[in-house]
């Protein structure tokens, strides 16, 4: 934290770090409109360049996912460094009074922001032992409902490395359903051709091997439980509902589930970073490349004034 607050010591120092990012030098500068790479800052709008050759002015942050943000880039900065060291994540209460910000709904839409920006789309599949299997995230399920056959519960796939008695990266996903097309969907973005796939008996996964995929099964029993035989992905599903319970009191809604699926992957893979330095670079690529999603648009709304229309689907990972 001292060296965070000494690199980013005022606005000024987080605009340099953003024209790295995004024009790859601490001054660097492009102009959209004629292309010219020199360009003047203003004295007091800090974000705003003028390019020297045209005088259009333009932002720092605009295409970003700070774009037309009222917060300064200091709070969006300290945000991003509470959101990428805290192992067990940061609810949107405890942002609202780190920052002093003037409304949950503000620090909701920081967090929702910043989650969207941690996947990258060219991330290198998984590969060599790599584990599979479901969960289901939810409160307690009707009378006669067990494993696959509820519907109260959110689906959620994982894939996970094993290498030896470690464990590498995941990958995990909500999905409609539990049946073969859905799960050899998963596995087509997931897997890189030719890994061996470990799951349990399953019958959605029988097509593993059509698909290109060397398929071991494992089926449980009273003597082997299903833990015993995939314990990587078994304790990706504890770990992860054990953060959903207690940094967000279980109050995880189906819509949004995706984007804390993201965050614990996102966290999970990183793990053994030895500086926070490092996660907080891979945030800020993303902001760059994933660009400016509104807050209308978050929150499912097909137009900025239509209002949602309101499904109670809240989700508890019991």
């Amino acid at each position: 934290m001292p060296e965070f607050i000494r690199r980013f010591s005022d606005e000024r120092a987080c605009v340099r770090y953003m024209r790295m990012q995004k024009w790859g030098e601490e001054n660097g500068f492009k102009c959209p409109k004629c292309g010219h790479s020199q360009c003047w800052e203003h004295e007091t709008r800090k974000r705003r360049l003028t390019c020297c050759s045209c005088r259009s002015e333009t932002s720092v942050t605009a295409g970003t996912a700070f774009h037309d943000s009222r917060i300064g880039l200091q709070k969006w900065f300290l945000a991003m460094y509470l959101f990428v060291t805290s192992k067990q994540g940061v609810s949107a209460k405890e942002l609202q009074r780190q920052l002093g910000l003037g409304s949950y709904q503000t620090a909701w839409t920081v967090l929702h922001k910043l989650r969207r920006c941690m996947v990258d789309p060219n991330r290198l599949p998984l590969s060599g032992m790599v584990e599979m299997d479901e969960t289901f995230i939810g409160g307690i399920a009707e009378q006669g409902e067990h494993g696959r056959s509820t519907e109260k519960k959110a689906a959620v796939v994982c894939a996970v490395e094993r290498v030896g008695m470690k464990t590498g990266r995941c990958r995990l996903a909500m999905i409609e359903n539990c049946t073969t097309a859905t799960l050899m969907a998963f596995s087509k973005g997931t897997l890189k051709p030719g890994t061996t796939a470990h799951t349990d008996g399953w019958r959605g996964y029988l097509a593993l091997e059509r698909k290109g995929y060397a398929h071991i099964r494992a089926v449980a029993d009273k003597e082997t439980p299903a833990h015993v035989l995939l314990p990587a992905v078994h304790r990706i599903f504890s770990l992860l509902k054990r953060v959903l319970l207690g940094t967000y009191q279980g109050a995880v809604s189906r819509k949004h589930l995706q984007s804390y699926l993201y965050e614990y992957e996102f966290r999970f893979n990183r793990r053994t970073s030895r500086t926070p330095c490092h996660l907080f670079q891979r945030l800020t690529e993303g902001i760059v490349r994933d660009g400016h999603r509104p807050y209308w648009e978050i929150v499912g709304r097909t137009e900025p004034k239509r209002p949602v229309v309101r499904v109670v689907s809240v989700i508890c990972a019991g």
